[in-house]
């Protein structure tokens, strides 16, 4: 049985990645930490979380693209994703990615937390 919803944050910024790791941990998620991905599928499939939160800025691959690839299989489509960024009005221009929700960066904890209370309640 499972204990704890599974969190995949995406973050190239080391310090930003530990610290929403230690406030998911804080909180009672377990979670998993990567700074950036080359291979979608074979990153969900590892990790297999019952939640994406990444970056939209990253290097390689940007989280709106992570976000439509986990969208557009049908293995991973029900993954709610979560996009952070503090470019929100630009990466809304660059096209509808069909993430869940959008955190603004720097991120609050306190609207981190409602927000996947809100995906796991």
């Amino acid at each position: 049985m499972k204990d704890r919803n599974k969190i995949l944050v995406i973050e190239d910024d080391q310090d930003i990645l530990f610290a929403l790791m230690a406030v998911l941990d804080m909180y009672g998620y377990e979670s998993a930490g990567v700074p950036f991905i080359q291979d979608v599928r074979a990153t969900i499939a590892f990790h297999q979380p019952d939640l994406v939160l990444t970056d939209y800025v990253l290097p390689g691959i940007n989280g709106g693209l992570i976000c439509k690839a986990i969208k557009g299989n049908p293995i991973t489509a029900h993954i709610p994703v979560i996009l952070m960024t503090a470019y929100h009005k630009q990466a809304i221009a660059v096209g509808n990615f069909g993430y869940d929700a959008y955190l603004p960066k720097p991120f609050d904890n306190n609207a981190l937390i409602r927000i996947l209370n809100g995906f796991f309640s």
